[in-house]
């Protein structure tokens, strides 16, 4: 989908930081290519212990569960339950890191002889309704024991109905606390001002991961289970497809736990997953399984369920046994995601509208729009699109008799919590992360905290925070283009949120002029400086209207983009490419 505004101003070329110094010293101590050390100079690393963690560390060096502050309680807990034959009920959030951490927990207690059921929230209701359809559940199976997954850090007052109702609560979640703490055995959030957790970026299925580990150590520790009884790695596709999904940071810990996870997904034995997998992308083989193909394939399928449809649906999906119920399960996922599209095509037509209306309100450093005409569970997708194209604070309210549900999503320099913490007394509720929060309010104080909220981006932020901006990794020569250096780019991998793909940048001229493929891409033909016979092609997604730009004779383009190996007709490098600006046109020489 094309922006809905026009954005003439490309975004700003942020350089990489030189110290020759520090990348000749990585290029000897990992025997890297020097581009590949360039990128670890950008990227921050100021120690060789550091980049070797990063680039090799393996399941052992996962983190002790027990460094997480409650943890003994939360084991003691289940232990106890598994013992006493109590029923546990794991209530899951209906997004993907939520599906996937209950579907987690559900199997391993399963699988080590607790009696389990679930339950996960269902879009459009509110905290307190789930609640209390919760405890009716709860109350079915006369469950003694909720575990919350990827929620409840927030939900102080309606676990106190839980805690009421004689069932006792474990809160598992990541979200960052409110002043009010729930009342319960014990709090898993790494998030926590108490806690000291080495990785405080853990998601809630990382969370949910945690504690089954912690479990599997003391029920071996107790004699209670053989130590080769559980095998956690079976459970890492599951941790791999929430952390993606939930744009986890890969770094530290999160990046052991999904370079595994990948591996154990591209041999999952879910065939559930597998035939989402298989229904999303037909040509896909599972050993090509990336960050990428669950980012863009597998995630909108399942949380298209949290959006319009059931999510219990999608934690039944990762644990089907049976492959005709399995594929049934799969093409449903795969019609609602098509349903999900629909609805998102016609709100972003309007929102198309309403901001070609209202050009005023990209004078601002923040944007707040309402209306009583958006699906609740399409907000998220189009706040986060809003705010990634224009670089803002943004929050998009979707109004339903009279109480409005907004999606926050913010940049970098403003995290929003605090600011929502300052609007209090004008919403219902609100939690989240700094960058990625959600909130209720009442419509008639939409106006008031729209003002409130703008007005805090507008003395917070300066005009260079709400522009544009690429960052690149390194300077390359065309030349420099092998496929050595893709090997060795490779060794950074998965990518993903605080660890995005190598954004490479070089000088270079034109072979050709360019050529629009497809109806709104643009093909560029590029030749090294001083090696006329080395021409390498680009792709610039949704740049064809640049391309007249391009059409004069020796021109040297600046170019930013990612290469990747392009396969077609046998495999070569190709640039994925970024952006790019005319230097200079070159004197042609007799």
């Amino acid at each position: 989908m094309l922006p809905w505004h026009s954005n003439p101003e490309g975004p700003l070329w942020v350089y990489p930081p030189s110290n020759e110094t520090w990348k000749n010293k990585i290029v000897e101590e990992f025997n890297i290519h020097p581009v590949t050390a360039q990128i670890l100079v950008t990227r921050g690393f100021t120690s060789l212990d550091e980049i070797h963690h990063y680039l090799y560390a393996k399941l052992p060096d996962l983190f002790d569960p027990f460094l997480m502050e409650g943890m003994d309680r939360a084991v003691q807990r289940v232990a106890a339950a598994i013992k006493n034959k109590e029923c546990i009920l794991i209530y899951g959030d209906n997004d993907v890191d939520g599906m996937t951490g209950t579907a987690l927990l559900v199997e391993f207690l399963q699988y080590i002889g607790a009696k389990v059921c679930f339950y996960v929230s269902s879009p459009g209701s509110s905290r307190q309704n789930q609640i209390v359809e919760a405890l009716e559940y709860a109350h079915q199976f006369e469950c003694r024991l909720m575990i919350t997954v990827d929620c409840g850090i927030t939900a102080a007052v309606e676990i106190a109905r839980v805690n009421d109702a004689n069932i006792d609560v474990i809160v598992t979640d990541h979200h960052e606390p409110t002043e009010t703490l729930p009342r319960c055995v014990s709090i898993l959030n790494p998030k926590l001002s108490t806690n000291t957790y080495p990785n405080r970026d853990l998601t809630g299925v990382g969370v949910a991961f945690k504690l089954a580990h912690g479990i599997t150590k003391q029920l071996i520790a107790d004699g209670t289970i053989a130590p080769k009884k559980v095998d956690l790695k079976r459970y890492l596709d599951l941790v791999a497809l929430g952390t993606i999904s939930d744009m986890g940071a890969l770094l530290s810990e999160n990046r052991i736990l999904v370079r595994y996870g990948l591996r154990q997904l591209r041999k999952t034995k879910r065939i559930g997953l597998a035939k989402l997998i298989s229904i999303s992308d037909p040509e896909l083989e599972m050993g090509e399984v990336s960050t990428y193909t669950v980012a863009s394939k597998i995630a909108p399928r399942l949380n298209s369920l949290g959006r319009i449809d059931d999510p219990r649906k999608g934690v039944e999906l990762l644990l089907v046994r049976n492959t005709q119920m399995a594929e049934k399960m799969a093409l449903e996922l795969d019609l609602n995601n098509i349903e999900r599209q629909r609805i998102e095509r016609t709100m972003s037509n309007d929102i198309e509208t309403k901001l070609a209306a209202h050009p005023d309100l990209f004078q601002r450093k923040a944007i707040v729009i309402s209306s009583d005409s958006w699906h609740p569970g399409i907000i998220a997708i189009l706040s986060t699109r809003i705010s990634k194209y224009y670089n803002r604070p943004t929050i998009m309210i979707s109004v339903e008799e009279g109480i409005g549900k907004g999606s926050v999503r913010s940049i970098p320099e403003f995290p929003v919590l605090d600011v929502l913490k300052g609007c209090s007394d004008l919403l219902l509720n609100y939690g989240g992360h700094d960058l990625a929060a959600g909130l209720t309010i009442k419509v008639e104080n939409i106006l008031q905290f729209t003002e409130r909220f703008i007005s805090a981006a507008e003395q917070r932020l300066q005009s260079q925070d709400i522009m544009n901006k690429l960052y690149l990794d390194a300077e390359v020569h065309l030349r420099d283009l092998t496929f050595d250096l893709m090997e060795s780019i490779s060794l950074l991998a998965p990518y993903g949120n605080e660890n995005p793909q190598p954004l490479l940048y070089c000088t270079a001229k034109q072979a050709w002029p360019p050529k629009v493929v497809g109806k709104n891409h643009l093909k560029l033909y590029l030749e090294e400086m001083n090696d006329p016979g080395l021409v390498i092609e680009g792709i610039a997604f949704g740049r064809a209207h640049a391309g007249e730009g391009l059409r004069k004779k020796n021109l040297a383009i600046e170019v930013a983009f990612t290469p990747q190996i392009n396969n077609y007709l046998g495999p070569s490098i190709q640039l994925l490419v970024r952006d790019f600006k005319i230097k200079e046109t070159l004197k042609v020489t007799s």
